[in-house]
């Protein structure tokens, strides 16, 4: 990875993890009889990956099949569990990098991430582009970036800190709290409502009318459009993956939870609820007046039918189809396995016909009962 900071707005190790712990709350500790003034002197410009790091980046080790890196990563420093390091040293193997013991590697390599991206976002310019659109009613606050061809129609508002870039459509009468980034190309229609701290990636349309009609009593086969009266209602920390598309409700809105995660090309109908920190992975199709419950993680490419419910902490495996409403916690999968063509043919064509072979093993069960009670007599 790139060294992202110059090294004389680079902070030493022991200030970024002091950072870390007072606004995040990561927990960390240094190895038994280890020199704190080490921490001190090497500074930090960057994160990387064990086998890419450099020497002022700092690592991590997530998953102990990966131990072995560590004999030649570079890293500054590397995030690992007490085991890991014991395991290290254990087998005596020789290091160079500043062990930093912590429960969750993982977790503290996202919260580092975080860190390197909030610096490089606050060095984004913050203006309005000459060649934006902004409306004279529309309410912005301090801080506000309004990238170039980003329109701003009448009556939005728009937190402290938020960024809106380039060719964004901020519809009338749009709410957008503060500290959001509103990628370039992004959809908001009329009505939206998005809370604080939101990530809304390019291509993503929220608040375009649901999948609405009415079949004409009179003429068979036309349709009445039924127009989609309801909004879009996204909650604080909420993030929008590329070219994701949430519908207005019918007449009711649409609501994301705090803290729910959608990955790119998902397709959220209208009146669906997804309850908060609930974290759904690309291509999901989601149908109308489906409620998805709190801190469930629903797999790629899964299908869920409408007018749904899904209760809290449901995991949904990748291309699942959810077809009726689930009631209880726990894991669901239901994909037919991949296998060679022909062998995949054939097992198809013996699943076709379960319904004639479960008659068939009936009648016998029931032939063979006749038979047994004729023998007893």
């Amino acid at each position: 990875m790139p060294v992202l900071l110059a090294s004389e707005s680079a902070p030493s190790l022991l200030e970024l993890l002091t950072q870390l712990e007072q606004n995040s709350g990561l927990d960390w500790v240094l190895p038994d009889g280890t020199e704190r003034s080490a921490y001190e002197q090497i500074q930090i410009r960057g994160i990387g990956s064990l086998q890419n790091a450099g020497e002022t980046e700092l690592s991590f080790l997530a998953n102990p099949k990966l131990r072995a890196q560590l004999n030649d990563t570079r890293a500054a420093a590397v995030f690992m569990r007490a085991d890991d390091l014991s395991a290290l040293n254990q087998a005596e193997a020789s290091y160079t990098f500043l062990p930093i013991i912590c429960d969750s590697p993982y977790f503290a390599y996202a919260l580092i991430a975080q860190w390197f991206e909030s610096l490089r976002v606050k060095q984004l310019p913050k203006a309005h582009h000459p060649s934006a659109v902004i409306h004279p009613s529309a309410t912005i606050a301090e801080g506000v970036h309004i990238g170039p061809h980003a329109v701003i129609e009448a009556n939005v508002h728009i937190g402290r800190g938020t960024r809106v870039e380039g060719n964004a459509y901020v519809g009338n009468g749009v709410s957008i709290g503060s500290d959001c980034h509103i990628h370039p190309n992004v959809v908001l229609y009329h009505g939206t409502e998005i809370g604080d701290r939101c990530i809304i990636h390019g291509g993503a349309v929220l608040g375009a009318d649901g999948f609405g009609f009415a079949p004409h009593p009179q003429q068979e086969g036309q349709w009445a459009k039924i127009a989609q009266l309801g909004k879009v209602v996204i909650g604080n920390d909420v993030e929008i993956g590329a070219n994701t598309t949430i519908d207005r409700g019918a007449l009711d809105a649409t609501q994301i939870g705090d803290g729910v995660k959608l990955d790119n090309q998902i397709m959220v109908a209208h009146n669906v609820i997804i309850g908060p920190h609930t974290a759904i992975a690309a291509c999901v199709g989601i149908a109308g007046s489906t409620h998805i419950g709190a801190r469930c993680i629903i797999g790629g490419a899964a299908m869920i039918s409408g007018h749904l419910t899904i209760t809290d902490d449901v995991q949904v495996s990748g291309g699942t189809a959810i077809t009726s409403s689930v009631h209880q916690s726990g894991r669901l999968t239901g994909v037919y396995p991949y296998q060679e063509h022909r062998q995949w043919q054939r097992n198809a064509a013996v699943i076709s016909q379960l319904s004639s072979l479960r008659k068939r093993v009936r009648d016998l069960e029931r032939a063979l009962q006749a038979s047994a009670t004729e023998t007893e007599k």
